[in-house]
C-alpha cells in the first residue's frame, strides 16, 4: 500500500480528483448549489444522505464525497512521497502544502456551510485549493520525472524571467479571486457585453465594478504572460522545458480569455463555465512548476559561489 511502485498511479489518480475538486467547486457556485444541503455539515440536512435528493443537494453532496476522497488520496500519497522520494527537496515542502492547504480549504468550505460567509471570504476558497492542486500537480511531475526527460536539472533561469513569472504567479492568482469573486457575487452577466459595453463603459453596482475589475485582471494577465512568452522564446530557444512551459501558458491564457468570453456571449453556459475554471487550473499548475524551476535556479545559483 505504501511501496515506491505505487507512486506513478498514485499521483495520477490524486491529480485527476484534485482536479474535480476544483470543477465540483465551481458546479456547486454555477449551479447555486451552495445550499444544498442547508446549514448541516458534515451531515446533509441531519442526515448522511437526505431521503429527498433534488439537483442541487445531489451537486453538493457529490462535492463533498469527493472533497472528503482528495484527502485521503492526497495523505496517501504524501506519506509514500515522504518516505519514498523525501530526498528531493522539493517534495517534503510540496507534501506539507498539498495536505495543509487542502485541510485549510476543507475548514473555509465547511464554514461556509455552517455560518454564510460573505462573497469575499468564500471567494478565497478556489484560490486556497488551487494552491494544494498545484503543489499535487508538481509533485506527479517530480514523481514522473520530468525534470531529466526535458533536461531541467541543467537549466538555469536568468533574472529577468525569474522575475516575469513571480510577477505572472501574483497576477494571476488576482485573476482567480476576483473570478472567484464574480461567481460568489452572482455578477457573471453584471458589466454587460463583452469586452465591454460600449454604450455605457462606466461601472455602476459593486456586481457592475466587481465584474470590471476581474476583466481588467484578465486583460493583464493575457499582456504579462505574452510578454513573458516573448521573453522566454527569445533568450531560451534551444531549451525545450522554457519553450513547451511558456507555450503552453500562453496557449492556456488564450483559452481561458475566450472561455471568460463565450461565458458571456452564451450567458454563462455551464460546459464553458466549467472549463473556464478548468483551464485556469492547469494555468496556474504550470506556473508552480515554473516557480520550482526558479527556487532549483536559485539554490544552485547559491551552491556554486
Amino acid at each position: 500500500m505504501f511501496k515506491k511502485r505505487n507512486l506513478k498511479w498514485l499521483s495520477v489518480i490524486t491529480t485527476l480528483i484534485m482536479a474535480w475538486v476544483q470543477l465540483g467547486g465551481a458546479l456547486v457556485t454555477k449551479t447555486g448549489s451552495e445550499d444544498g444541503c442547508g446549514t448541516d455539515w458534515p451531515l446533509c440536512h441531519g442526515a448522511l444522505i437526505p431521503s429527498s435528493l433534488p439537483i442541487h443537494t445531489l451537486i453538493e453532496l457529490n462535492h463533498r464525497a469527493v472533497s472528503g476522497l482528495s484527502l485521503i488520496f492526497v495523505l496517501w500519497l504524501v506519506i509514500v512521497a515522504w518516505r519514498h522520494i523525501g530526498y528531493i527537496k522539493e517534495v517534503k515542502p510540496l507534501c506539507i502544502i498539498s495536505l495543509g492547504f487542502l485541510l485549510m480549504q476543507a475548514l473555509i468550505g465547511a464554514a461556509a456551510v455552517i455560518w454564510q460567509q460573505n462573497a469575499y471570504v468564500l471567494a478565497l476558497h478556489f484560490g486556497i485549493s488551487l494552491v494544494s492542486f498545484s503543489s499535487v500537480f508538481v509533485l506527479t511531475l517530480i514523481i514522473f520525472e520530468v525534470d531529466r526527460k526535458y533536461e531541467a536539472d541543467e537549466l538555469f533561469i536568468q533574472k529577468p524571467l525569474r522575475l516575469l513569472t513571480w510577477i505572472m504567479a501574483v497576477i494571476v492568482y488576482l485573476t482567480i479571486y476576483t473570478g472567484a469573486l464574480v461567481r460568489h457575487k452572482k455578477a457573471s452577466l453584471a458589466y454587460g457585453d463583452w469586452p465591454l459595453p460600449f454604450h455605457d463603459i462606466i461601472p455602476h453596482s459593486e456586481i457592475d465594478w466587481v465584474n470590471f475589475t476581474h476583466r481588467g485582471m484578465a486583460l493583464i494577465a493575457f499582456i504579462w504572460i505574452l510578454i513573458s512568452f516573448i521573453h522566454a522564446i527569445k533568450h531560451y530557444p534551444n531549451n525545450r522545458t522554457i519553450r513547451y512551459g511558456y507555450t503552453v501558458a500562453f496557449i492556456l491564457i488564450i483559452l481561458q480569455v475566450t472561455t471568460g468570453a463565450l461565458s458571456v456571449i452564451t450567458h454563462v453556459n455551464l460546459i464553458i463555465a466549467l472549463l473556464h475554471a478548468l483551464i485556469i487550473t492547469i494555468l496556474f499548475g504550470m506556473i508552480a512548476y515554473f516557480i520550482v524551476l526558479m527556487l532549483r535556479t536559485v539554490r544552485s545559483k547559491k551552491q556554486s559561489l
